[in-house]
């Protein structure tokens, strides 16, 4: 689910510190082999070199070598989340995800753990895939990313998480609906109207509710309880008028009003 900002996003809202040490670094030292020893400052000082030449894969490698040759330097720190950083850039996600992760057990205090959340979160997010396909790892994205808001909500990264949350949140409405719309198409309409529900229950703030409630206005008509599809094409006037969702609802409680006058009739007491 990679958009044209997600990138730059990412890359604006690293620490700024992570990245201004590598002005501190020895010069030199760019052709070293990953596995060679060396000094911290050269090791860190590659990797960044690496990192700004796009060479994403190598510039991890360095970055975990910084940690591996250096562990009890304050760069091993700060080479583990560029080497996240680097994963991430690289579209290894799951490398990028350990390396965050591996981050914040070792330094869960640290000021910049709430950007180990939002490179987790991110993780997920670029991996999102249709809603034909198993979701996962939307799931995934949205639990990470609530996370990253419940724990730190007042950061930059918090703010922006927020609005994938609710990307996120529409598209696992998109699945609900895609497994309905399935349903309905096979006749089996107990099963779809639990789907539709669920949209309307559960992802209320997203675009798929007007079609969720015409949906719904459909099965419980299938279902021969009309009651209830009234009651749900009257939600959809009330909140969505005027939008083809509702015209068909509408439409669709005309032709079946006889059903619906004989079921209040058989609700009226007797008299």
């Amino acid at each position: 689910m990679r958009t044209p900002t997600t990138r730059a996003l990412a890359l604006a809202l690293l620490p700024v510190l992570a990245l201004s040490m590598a002005g501190c670094a020895k010069k030199g030292g760019g052709k070293d082999l990953p596995y060679v020893a060396r000094d911290v400052g050269t090791l860190y000082s590659t990797a960044k070199q690496k990192l700004d030449q796009h060479q994403y894969k190598l510039a991890a490698a360095l970055f975990d070598e910084v940690e591996r040759q250096h562990p009890y330097s304050v760069w091993a720190r700060r080479a583990q989340l560029m080497g996240a950083f680097s994963y991430y850039l690289n579209r290894d996600y799951t490398e990028s995800i350990s390396s965050a992760q591996r981050f914040l057990a070792v330094h869960p205090g640290n000021r910049d753990a709430p950007y180990a959340y939002y490179l987790i979160g991110l993780c997920y997010y670029e991996q999102i895939s249709d809603v034909q396909r198993d979701q996962k790892i939307t799931q995934q994205a949205l639990d990470s990313l609530g996370e990253l808001t419940r724990r730190y909500p007042n950061t930059k990264y918090a703010a922006d998480a927020r609005l994938k949350i609710d990307l996120v949140r529409d598209h696992l409405a998109g699945k609900e609906m895609e497994i309905g719309r399935f349903y309905e198409t096979r006749g089996q309409w107990l099963s779809a109207t639990l789907r539709f529900r669920t949209v309307v229950d559960q992802y209320q703030m997203t675009t798929h509710v007007p079609e969720a409630l015409m949906r719904l206005t459909e099965s419980y008509l299938a279902l021969g309880v009309p009651e209830e599809a009234e009651k749900a094409a009257a939600v959809l006037g009330a909140n969505y008028p005027g939008t083809d969702w509702y015209n068909h609802a509408y439409k669709l409680m005309q032709e079946n009003k006889g059903k619906v006058q004989q079921a209040q009739a058989a609700t009226k007491p007797a008299s």
